[in-house]
């Protein structure tokens, strides 16, 4: 086995981690906003904690991955030429690396607040909302 399928494997591996995780990032924040009149938990921290770093390992593993596809020949022209590797190779890093720092601006809030203000409610659900876009539906769940 290769390294690339040995990063390929975690990286699919980590993506069921972080489906689970993404859930339940929300459903403590929101949890937060509307249960505990915005005063922030254990939960809510522990959970962003956890989430925006497996944020991190599944960028980082990413982009090593990229850039061993990008080291074996692959150009840019015909890339942007075809949808799904446009997917793979622009729209999904790009929209990921979006959604881990907003992520780390996130925990970085709820880890010096008090109380959560609805600015980041509203920057959880866009890195949420981007990783929901970016996530590869299909090569995770087979269809």
């Amino acid at each position: 086995m290769d390294f690339y399928k040995i990063l390929l494997s975690a990286h699919k591996g980590f993506a069921y981690l972080e489906l689970g995780l993404t859930a339940l990032f929300i459903i403590a924040l929101l949890t937060v906003m509307f249960g505990y009149s915005g005063k922030v938990n254990k939960l809510l921290k522990k959970v962003t904690l956890f989430t925006m770093i497996f944020f991190h390992v599944q960028f980082t593993i990413g982009i090593i991955m990229l850039v061993m596809n990008f080291t074996k020949g692959l150009d840019m022209g015909s890339v942007m030429k075809n949808a799904d590797l446009r997917f793979q190779y622009v729209e999904h890093p790009f929209s990921m690396l979006i959604a881990a720092v907003l992520m780390t601006i996130i925990n970085k809030k709820v880890k010096s607040n008090d109380t959560i203000s609805l600015g980041i409610v509203i920057m959880g659900l866009i890195a949420v909302g981007l990783f929901a876009f970016a996530f590869p539906w299909t090569r995770v769940f087979g269809a």
